[in-house]
């Protein structure tokens, strides 16, 4: 099993793996399928598709691979996606608050990252001086 948070619960749960198709697959047979995108594919090729895809997976393949930080961003931002955006692979209870601030809601854990620190990181700060997906930055709120 899995550990996987999401924003709309307050505990982690053990969860399956849910059956994502790869980009290619999913193009070649479009449908109301959970897609993952590889760190190196963009999410434009999915954009005609993203009123029916229920669940986008972007794969972090190391810790040090932010390149999905962009496209959560793009999904939220560009095209109103509203469905689940799940963060997978290399995800580390460090990067959970910029995932938030990007557009992520579910997080499946990597190996030896501890659920309740992942809880408390995911309780973030009340302000940011940066825009986020859901704020404006602090100082339009002066």
């Amino acid at each position: 099993m899995t550990i996987v948070i999401r924003l709309d619960r307050a505990e982690a749960v053990d969860e399956a793996s849910v059956d994502f198709q790869s980009l290619e697959d999913f193009l070649a047979s479009p449908g109301e399928r959970p897609v993952l995108l590889a760190v190196d594919e963009e999410v434009e090729r999915i954009a005609n598709h993203l009123p029916v895809i229920p669940e986008i997976a972007l794969d972090f393949p190391t810790f040090f691979d932010g390149r999905h930080y962009s496209s959560a961003q793009i999904l939220r931002k560009n095209y109103g996606y509203e469905g689940d955006i799940r963060a997978v692979g290399d995800v580390r209870v460090d990067q959970l608050e910029q995932m938030v601030r990007c557009g992520f809601n579910v997080f499946e854990l990597a190996d030896g990252q501890d659920p309740a620190i992942a809880r408390e990181k995911l309780q973030g700060f009340s302000y940011s001086y940066q825009p986020t997906v859901d704020r404006e930055p602090l100082f339009l709120k002066r």
